[in-house]
Formats: C-alpha cells, sequence, structure tokens
C-alpha cells in the first residue's frame, strides 16, 4: 500500500464531502448567484476577520490577486525569500502585477521585523517603492514554522507605519491555528488581507480564497475574471470547501501528532530532522534524489527540496499505519 508524503495536496475528498458536493445548490457564480459560493465566502471572510471573501481556484491566484490588488506596476513587494510567491508562482508577480519581489532571508522561513525595515529604502527615484509586505504563515520552507503572534503584529503595525500595505499568504493558516489556539481573526487582525487554502491540510479537492475590505474584493473579482478565474457552477467546488471548514480544522492536530511521530522515528534512525511544529518534516541525507528513488520503490512517496533534504508531508489520508510504512521505508532504503 502507497503512503503518500510529497504533500497535503494529495488527499482525496470523502465519501461525506463528495456527497456533499453532489447535493450542492449550484448557481453561475460568474453571474453572481451561485448561493454556495455565497455561503463560503461569508463563512471565510467571518473566520478570517474581514469583510468579505473571494473564492479562487488556487492558492497561487488569490496571493496575485493581492499582490496585484495592492501595488502598481513598477512597485516592489518584500517578502522572505522563501516565500511561495518568489518561489513557485510562476513569476506571476512580475508578469502580471508588473512588481519586483525584494527577497529577505530570515530563519526557518520567518521575517525579522527588524531586518525588513531595513530593507525598506527611502524614496529615491533609483529604487522601486516598497508599498506591500507578504507574510507566509505557515513558512513552507520553513518547515512549516508557526509564526509568533507577537512578530505578526510587529510586522503588520510595523509595515503599515511605514506606508506599506500588508498580506498575509495563510496557505496553511490553519495549521498556524491548530498549533497556536489563536484565531485566525486574530492572527490576521492587522493585515489588509489574508488568503488560506482548502486543498491543502483540510482535504477539499480544489479551491483557496482571499479576504480583506469589501470593496478591495470587489475589485478583486474582476481581477480574477481578468486571470480567467471566474468559474460558473463553482458551488460543487465550494461545497467541498466549506465541508473542509465545518469538519476538518480540528483534525489538524492529528496531522501535528503524526509529523513529530515521524520527525521522532527518523532520528531513531540516525537521520537528522528538525523537530515539526505542524505537518511538515525535512529530513537530511547524503543523496536526496537517490533516496526519493528507493523510498518510491517501497511505496513511500517523497518530495526532494534540495540535494540534501526531502520534504515529508502529514495529512488526513496517512494514518498511525502509514507513519509506520513510512518508518520502515526510510530503515530499509539507508541499509
Amino acid at each position: 500500500m502507497i503512503v503518500d508524503l510529497r504533500s497535503d495536496t494529495v488527499t482525496r475528498p470523502s465519501p461525506a464531502m463528495l456527497q456533499a458536493m453532489i447535493e450542492a445548490p449550484l448557481g453561475d457564480d460568474v453571474l453572481g448567484d451561485d448561493p454556495t459560493v455565497h455561503r463560503l465566502e461569508a463563512l471565510a471572510a467571518s473566520l478570517a476577520g474581514k469583510q468579505a471573501a473571494l473564492f479562487t481556484p488556487s492558492g497561487t491566484m488569490a496571493n496575485l490577486l493581492a499582490i496585484f490588488g495592492w501595488t502598481r506596476p513598477g512597485d516592489e513587494v518584500l517578502m522572505e525569500a522563501g516565500a511561495h510567491p518568489y518561489n513557485y508562482e510562476a513569476a506571476g508577480s512580475a508578469v502580471v502585477a508588473g512588481v519586483q519581489v525584494h527577497p529577505i532571508h530570515g530563519a526557518r522561513g520567518q521575517l525579522d521585523p527588524d531586518a525588513v525595515w531595513s530593507h525598506v529604502r527611502p524614496a529615491n527615484d533609483h529604487f522601486a517603492p516598497a508599498t506591500l509586505l507578504c507574510v507566509e504563515d505557515t513558512a513552507n520552507r520553513g518547515g512549516g514554522s508557526v509564526y509568533p503572534l507577537e512578530v505578526l503584529d510587529a510586522l503588520s503595525t510595523g509595515a503599515r507605519a511605514r506606508g506599506l500595505r500588508t498580506h498575509l499568504d495563510g496557505a496553511r493558516a490553519f495549521n498556524a491555528v491548530v498549533h497556536s489556539g489563536v484565531a485566525l481573526a486574530r492572527r490576521a487582525a492587522d493585515f489588509d488581507s489574508v488568503s488560506f487554502c482548502f486543498s491543502k491540510g483540510l482535504g477539499a479537492p480544489v479551491g483557496s480564497v482571499v479576504c480583506g475590505p469589501a470593496d478591495w474584493i470587489a475589485r478583486a473579482r474582476r481581477h480574477r475574471k481578468l486571470l480567467g478565474g471566474g468559474m460558473r457552477q463553482a458551488g460543487l467546488l465550494a461545497a467541498g470547501a466549506l465541508y473542509a471548514l465545518e469538519h476538518n480544522i480540528a483534525r489538524l492536530a492529528e496531522d501535528h501528532r503524526r509529523a513529530s511521530d515521524l520527525s521522532a522515528g527518523l532520528a531513531a534512525l540516525g537521520l537528522e530532522t528538525e523537530a515539526p511544529q505542524t505537518n511538515m518534516v525535512y529530513v537530511t541525507v547524503a543523496d536526496a534524489p537517490a533516496t526519493v528513488a528507493a523510498l518510491d520503490a517501497r511505496g513511500v512517496r517523497t518530495l526532494a527540496v534540495s540535494p540534501t533534504s526531502i520534504r515529508l508531508v502529514t495529512h488526513l489520508d496517512v494514518d498511525d499505519a502509514g507513519v509506520q510504512r513510512a518508518l520502515a521505508g526510510f530503515a530499509e532504503a539507508s541499509a
């Protein structure tokens, strides 16, 4: 039996989620009359503590809408060097929004406020003006690390004091919520916008959302159409996302525990890992591509993220037995 630890995006909808999708009342969301999408957007906005929300096909589009919506061509966007928009979103910020990204190196994928402010350059015709700060929580390339609340507050309030807008890329925001015990509305309170995904740890097949002020979301809706993200009977997908929000948040604690079990088991095998905060384990090996191939031959799917590092992600389709099978695969591949 295969254990797929490549990402929490590989989950399959449960029978109950599929049933909810089948039974969802539908309309035409481009025409603005899909009732299930309306329900999802209202719930997402409430959870995020924002006025309004917009359902999008992907987290990449949600982030792009935020960057597009808060900047003008020629602006500069500050973010951590490992952040998703800088590394994994096909340069959409440059191609579509016409901005340049200013990457800042942090510890475990997290920005240090004092370091950020040192990168905000004075007004000068030679410099692209910094107008937006993007913060990723949890930090994917930081091993799924969770920002302390006081650091989120320092980043958002400090940015505002310097005239910058702020966007919280919360693709896995509810992993941060479950780890910290602090509601998303509080974690995102001082950010101008926040996005989060339904298709990762929450287990829906498709979709993300971006939340913010009502007038700004209205403009983002037009930008979504421009990007080809307007969907018709989108309630089919929104119903899966609704089910995820209503049933799959608290259970993220199980993924976190299993990631900790996996990390401890790998350490017992003599492999180097860093204790995870959420659902990601990064393990150091001599040859990551060769180890990934050896694991795959043993029914354990993983992802090499560097020549010597492998990422393992727990999710609702990985149970305790799956963790043990993964550990057995590592033991055999390392023998």
